[in-house]
């Protein structure tokens, strides 16, 4: 059997040459001689940093001339990183898709969506072995977590609320289940979506957010820092309602005194239209009242 008849690379993987990452440590199987691509191969000029895969095909063993195919790996640092990418890549893939057709079918022709926009999932990660990113839409922009591989969400009550923590402070989530896509939880960021003037300004505020998201000095007031204040707000304003009405009724309580006062040291109608001489009656001349009412 030739060389090229060979599987590239014996007992590794057998010989899957996308199973190896690009910080795979391999070693020649004939001599031992390992090839690291932090460091690369001086006799052949191959710079540090180049990945095994990346090597010239003509390139052999600086020990024994073994060919390439001879190598096997000796350890692989970045094989995890690897597929645990390809994982949130095809996940991520998925929501969008999910979400890029519930535009199309429901949403495109609803006001509050932003034209300039398309659905878009920015900087998913692995977070407690759940995947975590921000998803754009033309209508929302939300922090969204996904279960974990083999973990069943699909019993989520859409709609329950749910607080989480990290290094910049708790956030709320809600609870939904999206068909083919299963449970997911959500964080709402963003909606509707007018102030983004386009896609790539939606991405950068995406991006800071996964950055702050996980960075302590992002967190300026706790959670419960801004109930305080809130409660302390509501408490002043609630007393300067008090105030106003209290004020209020001292005002009116005032006026209707100030009103008791003049009515009663003001002489009556009758008084008014007698000149003062409905008092005493009984001295009063008939002939001399008859004018005064006359005149009224």
């Amino acid at each position: 059997m030739t060389a090229a008849a060979q599987p590239r690379f014996e007992g590794s993987y057998m010989g899957a040459a996308a199973k190896i990452s690009a910080q795979a440590v391999m070693e020649c199987k004939i001599c031992w001689t390992p090839y690291d691509p932090a460091e690369g191969d001086d006799t052949r000029q191959v710079a540090p940093g180049t990945p095994f895969l990346a090597l010239p095909d003509d390139w052999s063993c600086p020990t024994c001339g073994a060919p390439k195919e001879q190598f096997m790996v000796l350890d692989d640092p970045g094989s995890d990183t690897a597929r645990i990418a390809e994982d949130l890549a095809r996940r991520s893939a998925a929501l969008v898709a999910e979400f890029t057709e519930i535009y199309h079918a429901k949403m495109r022709d609803v006001p509050l969506c932003n034209t300039a926009l398309h659905v878009q999932a920015i900087g998913f990660r692995m977070h407690e072995g759940r995947p975590l990113g921000v998803l754009v839409a033309p209508w929302f922009m939300n922090l969204v977590q996904l279960p974990a591989s083999g973990e069943d969400w699909s019993h989520l009550t859409p709609g329950a609320k749910e607080v989480q923590g990290f290094p910049s402070g708790e956030y709320e989530f809600l609870h939904n289940t999206r068909g083919a896509l299963g449970g997911y939880k959500a964080c709402s960021l963003f909606s509707p979506m007018a102030d983004f003037a386009s896609q790539r300004q939606a991405v950068e505020v995406a991006e800071a957010v996964m950055a702050a998201l996980f960075d302590p000095d992002a967190m300026e007031e706790t959670d419960r820092a801004a109930d305080i204040r809130a409660a302390r707000e509501a408490e002043l304003a609630a007393r300067a309602d008090e105030d106003a009405e209290a004020a209020a009724r001292r005002k009116d309580e005032e006026t209707a005194a100030a009103k008791a006062k003049i009515l009663a040291s003001s002489p009556s109608r009758r008084a008014v239209l007698t000149a003062g001489l409905a008092t005493a009656p009984e001295t009063a001349a008939p002939d001399t009242a008859q004018p005064a009412e006359s005149e009224g």
